[in-house]
């Protein structure tokens, strides 16, 4: 996910653009699925190519202007589908037609970043709200009404806050005065809670707001499900690209691929032992992080914390990871808890 929450500029670059195009070859054409379209970048990319087909999804419904533009010049081989990264199963009917390659660009836009109507930017003047769509909670119901504990437990497990604790305490005193309805009341109680200011290169709210944005799109959730359902989806010897923004989303596709493929490592009690098995969901997988080149940092500065990971799938019958599940079973509890 993106730490982009200051970022002013609104230009789109699909990040590490290059590096995704020399992993899928899309001049063999193919069927890609493009998980997190936003403003087309990778779409478009892929369909500037012969004999390529694209599926595209987004959560947010705002996308769909630029998948219309897209629509208009590659009517035929380009289908757009405004859902969630779990509801992946409804896009392509995995026993007839099966994807080539599958891609997960994490995180916010900066087409979302740059509407501060949204409340994803902590410059932003308006409510609060951090929804990336289809949503079934805001932000400003989550900081309202979420008890202490797990405000506290939000700010720690999502956020990797250390002042959670006393974050969390102010925020409910002073949701007992009044309402804490925009973001800029909820910024002055970050800082007012912070005990110092290193002079850090991030702004002191950004881990608030990550943990909060997490816990209201359940983006965890949606990550470890929506790798479930792309490998469901994918042919053998297709691959998943995977790009990721901070550390929590890096360590579930790390822990995925390398514990699902027939080179895993030995000596884990979180699942069976694959490498020995006739059981794999994917091939040899090296562990490689692809990172963006200095050009591209300083062309889109917010590419600068970007991991790429893939993974090829093996020719073996799919069969549900559930021990992904179960090593990160307290991100899934946690947002899953209830206003």
């Amino acid at each position: 996910m993106k730490d982009i929450s200051s970022t002013r500029n609104s230009i789109h670059y699909p990040v590490m653009l290059e590096q995704v195009l020399e992993i899928c070859s899309p001049q063999k054409g193919g069927l890609f699925i493009d998980c997190t379209f936003g403003g087309g970048g990778y779409s478009n990319a892929i369909l500037s190519f012969p004999n390529t087909r694209v599926i595209a999804l987004d959560r947010d419904i705002n996308t769909k202007a630029y998948a219309e533009n897209i629509k208009k010049n590659f009517k035929k081989r380009f289908a757009f589908y405004n859902l969630k990264f779990s509801e992946l199963n409804k896009v392509i009917d995995k026993n007839k037609n099966k994807a080539d390659y599958i891609i997960f660009d994490l995180g916010l836009s900066s087409f979302q970043i740059s509407n501060l109507k949204r409340g994803f930017s902590f410059n932003s003047q308006g409510k609060l709200d951090m929804c990336m769509g289809l949503n079934s909670i805001t932000a400003l119901e989550a900081v309202n009404n979420l008890s202490l504990k797990t405000l506290g437990d939000i700010l720690r497990l999502f956020g990797e806050e250390k002042e959670f604790s006393r974050i969390a305490k102010n925020i409910v005193n002073q949701r007992k005065e009044e309402p804490i309805n925009t973001v800029p009341e909820l910024v002055k109680i970050i800082k007012k809670s912070k005990k110092r200011d290193f002079g850090k290169k991030i702004n002191i709210s950004t881990k608030s707001f990550q943990a909060i944005r997490i816990f209201v799109n359940k983006e965890i959730s949606e990550l470890i499900y929506g790798l479930t359902e792309a490998t469901k989806l994918l042919k053998s010897g297709g691959k998943i690209i995977v790009i990721s923004f901070h550390s929590i989303e890096d360590k579930i596709v790390k822990f995925f691929f390398t514990n699902f493929s027939s080179n895993k490592p030995q000596g884990s009690r979180y699942y069976p032992d694959l490498k020995n098995s006739k059981k794999n969901l994917f091939k040899n997988y090296t562990n490689k992080i692809i990172r963006p080149s200095d050009r591209e940092v300083v062309k889109n500065n917010s590419s600068r914390s970007a991991k790429l990971r893939f993974a090829e799938r093996s020719g073996y019958d799919f069969f549900y990871p559930k021990d992904l599940e179960n090593k990160f079973i307290n991100y899934l509890e946690l947002e899953n808890r209830h206003v």
